[in-house]
């Protein structure tokens, strides 16, 4: 039986606290898991905000993430007119095509392929503090650590320069910047094809080891859905970890107990990760998923077509899931987080992610002992204006 339905309401971005999910979403989570949402552009779908929920939508093959399918939660940047079907962006696609692109793709990402990487992880850490303490106190740690270290890293993996990370890097805030324009998105997103291009043409004479060219290789995707792939694998690849390293930092520095405990035992790295990516919930307004057919979930009938936006943050701290949820705990075992996401489209990269934090955060807190944010906490600048949230700049003393 079909529930009755209360207005639709607005996705809420406001924070009474940078580092929690808005208030709106806790309460609604309360009143139950599933409600109306009103989308940019008038679309009247479902926004779902409890853990059980979330999830079994991300893994319900009856769910479309196809682009065409697509109602924007917030904003103008989403609309269709920008973010048009292209070539390779597999993100945007369901099987069988999906699988097509991720069967390619998941031999790069194995944890045991990841694992080979850590020296060369550990080094270019390394390298980044070097620097870091050569500029000296008081530094912005987003420019000269959080973003640098998993630029260069996916850079490395890809086979890009990271001579042009400058240009990369704004193309990639262009279009995560929730205040751009369709116009701009659409002129960010050619200008990263044609540079990937490019570059993939490139590596059909001269190839190198890295994976770029391993695609071009196996002569089963042709140079735009390469390029496709390597546009989302970049800008994943560096925007979603540095955000991480850089808010995780911030929020530590604001936890005395938690960053003590992390400083005293390196050992607590893993579970300090996976809890600060579970608290954190960088990806904070999506994702979106469009009823292919109609489906009955808690109580009520999603009709065919409609769309339902996903609150990974609410669902991370849903207390039916995890024992004093709004509590950092770097103790705790906080696995079965969905801040990866769920199903078959959970993130790619997430073990590369997750070395890359496991390595940063202790390395960071070795080499200066005494960090400690160079400005009052409230005068940070949260990301709330951009798709991944995190902090713009985070100035550090030592």
């Amino acid at each position: 039986m079909t529930k009755a339905m209360p207005d639709p309401v607005t996705l809420p971005m406001s924070r009474a606290n940078p580092v929690d999910p808005p208030d709106d979403l806790r309460r609604w989570r309360e009143e139950g898991p599933i409600r109306p949402m009103l989308y940019a552009d008038g679309h009247v779908g479902w926004l779902a905000t409890r853990y059980e929920t979330v999830r079994a939508v991300l893994a319900d093959p009856r769910f479309s993430t196809r682009i065409e399918f697509m109602h924007p939660p917030i904003g103008e940047r989403l609309r269709q007119a920008a973010l048009r079907k292209r070539p390779g962006f597999f993100l945007r696609e369901d099987p069988p095509e999906h699988t097509r692109f991720r069967k390619l793709l998941t031999g790069q990402f194995t944890v045991r392929r990841m694992k080979q990487l850590e020296p060369r992880i550990e080094q270019i850490t390394s390298d980044r503090l070097d620097a870091m303490e050569k500029a000296g106190s008081p530094a912005d740690l987003v420019e000269l650590f959080a973003l640098p270290i998993p630029s260069l890293v996916i850079c490395e993996l890809l086979g890009v320069p990271y001579a042009d990370h400058a240009r990369f890097q704004r193309d990639s805030a262009k279009l995560l910047n929730l205040g751009s324009t369709p116009e701009q998105v659409r002129e960010a997103l050619d200008g990263l094809m044609e540079y990937l291009h490019d570059l993939v043409v490139s590596k059909r004479t001269e190839p190198d080891d890295a994976l770029i060219s391993g695609l071009v290789a196996t002569g089963q995707l042709n140079d735009e859905e390469i390029t496709g792939v390597a546009v989302l694998l970049l800008i994943a690849g560096h925007e979603t970890t540095a955000n991480m390293l850089a808010l995780g930092t911030y929020t530590l520095l604001n936890n005395p107990d938690q960053l003590a405990a992390l400083r005293g035992d390196p050992s607590l790295a893993e579970s300090a990760v996976e809890e600060l990516l579970r608290f954190l919930t960088i990806v904070h307004i999506g994702p979106v998923r469009t009823a292919l057919e109609d489906v009955e979930l808690d109580g009520h009938t999603i009709k065919a077509g409609e769309a339902v936006t996903l609150s990974l943050s609410a669902a991370n701290r849903d207390p039916e899931r995890f024992d004093a949820p709004d509590k950092l705990d770097i103790t705790r075992q906080a696995t079965g987080h969905v801040s990866f996401g769920h199903g078959i489209h959970q993130c790619l990269g997430q073990q590369l992610a997750r070395i890359e934090m496991r390595i940063g955060y202790p390395a960071l807190l070795r080499r200066f002992p005494d960090l400690r944010l160079a400005i009052p906490s409230e005068e940070v600048s949260m990301r709330s204006d951009m798709a991944i949230y995190g902090v713009h700049r985070l100035p550090v003393a030592w």
